[in-house]
């Protein structure tokens, strides 16, 4: 029951009537004890002036003469302070000889004192403070008996509308239920109550960004095993080749090409698991501050043996901190991404630059070569995965995903990213713009 929303809101729903209806009796309790506390207070007024109005103790009272009810209590003095006349023989009050209402405690009960001085008689009317808690208690009990007696059916019917209030939110379930895995199609919103709009609104939403993601991974399933059956194929030939040389001459080609379509397959497989762990939708949980400068030098270091064995010039222009919050993965396999493609198509003698700044409400990333630049008519499609710019150097030993993980980082960050000529026209320039907070 705890755990159902109809059990939940039943509970909820009698938890707040039955509190109120202790309130409701709570408030008839204090205002029919008020009510009857000025009743009779009167009726005590109403007394004392009746045994004003008479001759009680002078001479012996009537047989037929009609006392006051049981429940009040009434005295007559003298102003000796002889005891006149009484209504209950067993029951004597203290004498309180100034006029007006008062409280007396007496054998430990509380009285209601009303004291009226008429002439040379001190007439004292009480009425016992139990017996008006007693009547208020009993008439708030009246109002809100029939209410605990009808809790059973308000129970019944809450349970009935609420159900039915519920049943679109249970038609949703079974709807959910019902479909296969593949089924991602969007929930229908027609009809729906004004609180399940929001709810459907999300899950539609999550329904196309899910087949979003599975239409691209089956995308990318699908070029990684076309890219992957080309050098797989080559290193089986190579092998092939390489068993039926006839001697060591021969075999020492056979094996040097053996090994780069080795390395031409292990580059492709970290690269696809590279772009397979860059996740767009990234939690920003993940995110922590990251000094841009100080990664660009660390990962130039790294490559810096790469570019010398290269021919190349690689060099790192950083002043100060340029911290921004991201993910230092995700940073580090764009710029590792970036930097390898400058050295893989730059050639002989060339120079690969990589600049760190900061600008107003950015932090901007910059990787320049002297390579042979991509015509502005690919720089769009060279973001795409398994796609190769013509005329680049080397371009066998490319996978085409290098700036497709740079991309995919990209998008993760928020970051823009604009391809553009090198200095004097030449080479490609990389730049890509980081959105910070301003200090």
């Amino acid at each position: 029951m705890t755990k159902s929303m109809r059990g939940r809101l039943l509970a909820w729903l009698l938890g707040a009537l039955v509190l109120g209806g202790l309130l409701i009796g709570y408030n008839a309790y204090r205002s029919t004890q008020r009510d009857l506390d000025e009743l009779l207070d009167y009726q005590l007024e109403q007394l004392a002036f009746a045994l004003s109005r008479q001759d009680v103790g002078a001479t012996q009272v009537p047989p037929a003469m009609l006392l006051p009810e049981p429940d009040f209590i009434t005295q007559v003095w003298d102003r000796d302070g002889v005891l006149m006349f009484y209504s209950r023989p067993n029951l004597s009050i203290p004498m309180r000889p100034a006029p007006g209402f008062s409280t007396v405690q007496w054998n430990g009960q509380a009285y209601r004192v009303y004291t009226e001085l008429d002439g040379l008689r001190i007439i004292q009317v009480a009425h016992p403070l139990s017996l008006r808690k007693d009547m208020a208690a009993a008439l708030a009990r009246r109002a809100v008996v029939p209410l605990a007696a009808l809790l059973p059916l308000l129970a019944v019917g809450i349970w009935i509308i609420v159900g039915h209030a519920l049943r679109p939110l249970s038609a949703i379930s079974t709807a959910l239920r019902a479909r296969s895995p593949s089924a991602l199609q969007p929930l229908p919103q027609q009809d729906l109550p004004e609180e399940l709009v929001p709810l459907v609104g999300s899950l539609n939403d999550l329904l196309e960004r899910l087949q979003r993601a599975l239409e691209a991974q089956r995308q990318f399933v699908a070029d990684a095993a076309h890219e992957l059956r080309s050098p797989l194929t080559a290193v089986q030939l190579q092998l092939q080749l390489l068993k039926r040389a006839p001697d060591e001459a021969a075999r020492a080609p056979a094996l040097e090409r053996l090994e780069r379509g080795v390395q031409r397959s292990t580059h492709l497989v970290r690269q696809l698991l590279t772009l397979a762990r860059q996740d767009p939708q990234a939690a920003q949980s993940d995110e922590q501050p990251v000094d841009l400068g100080a990664l660009a030098r660390e990962i130039v270091a790294d490559f810096d043996p790469i570019a010398q064995r290269k021919g190349l010039a690689l060099g790192v222009d950083s002043a100060g901190v340029v911290e921004l919050r991201g993910r230092a993965e995700g940073l580090r396999a764009m710029l590792g991404n970036l930097i390898d493609n400058a050295l893989r198509y730059t050639p002989w003698g060339g120079r690969v630059t990589v600049r760190v700044r900061r600008q107003p409400g950015a932090a901007v990333l910059e990787v320049e070569d002297t390579g042979p630049g991509i015509p502005p008519d690919q720089r769009e499609r060279v973001f795409d995965r398994f796609y190769r710019a013509t005329g680049s150097v080397d371009v066998e030993d490319g996978s085409g995903l290098g700036l497709a993980i740079v991309k995919r980082v990209a998008e993760q960050h928020k970051a823009a990213i604009t391809l553009s000529d090198g200095t004097e026209g030449k080479g490609l320039r990389v730049t890509v713009h980081f959105p910070v907070e301003s200090t």
